[in-house]
């Protein structure tokens, strides 16, 4: 995946709270973002995609309150690609090889290790990224069109 997140045309971004809800409502966006931007809901990512969305909200809701009670979702799309975060304000950075490798712990390896098995799967990547101020992070997956 080479294509940099900043040349993606299509962007979206979702504010939620941090609450179970939160989950369905994050789906149910990427669906409709999808479609906006002409992606099929039958690509063979979309499915996959959605779930994976779907363990990161949850693991936001599950494991970041508090301190965090809201979780930020970024949507964003190209021709050859499709891409999403989901931000909170937990300081804790998961390690996703080690949700990959099923070695380490950590809350929420067990939805994380989905999260990468699928994406890797795919052919996508994976990046924890923290926020300057070190109070939260956002998990970035990119996934190929």
């Amino acid at each position: 995946m080479s294509t940099p997140l900043e040349a993606l045309p299509h962007r979206h971004v979702l504010t939620l709270p941090a609450q179970p809800p939160a989950v369905r409502v994050a789906r149910e966006t990427a669906e409709a973002a999808l479609a906006e931007w002409g992606v099929s809901a039958s690509h063979p990512a979309v499915g996959p995609a959605l779930l994976i969305l779907g363990e990161l909200v949850a693991n936001s809701v599950r494991h970041a309150v508090p301190p965090t009670c809201q979780v930020t979702v970024t949507y964003a799309a190209g021709p050859d690609c499709l891409a999403f975060a989901v931000h909170d304000r937990h300081p804790y950075r998961p390690p996703l090889h080690a949700a990959r490798t099923g070695t380490g712990g950590g809350a929420g390896t067990g939805g994380l290790a989905t999260v990468m098995e699928l994406t890797t799967g795919l052919g996508g990547t994976a990046v924890v990224r923290g926020d300057r101020d070190g109070r939260g992070k956002s998990i970035w997956i990119t996934l190929p069109l």
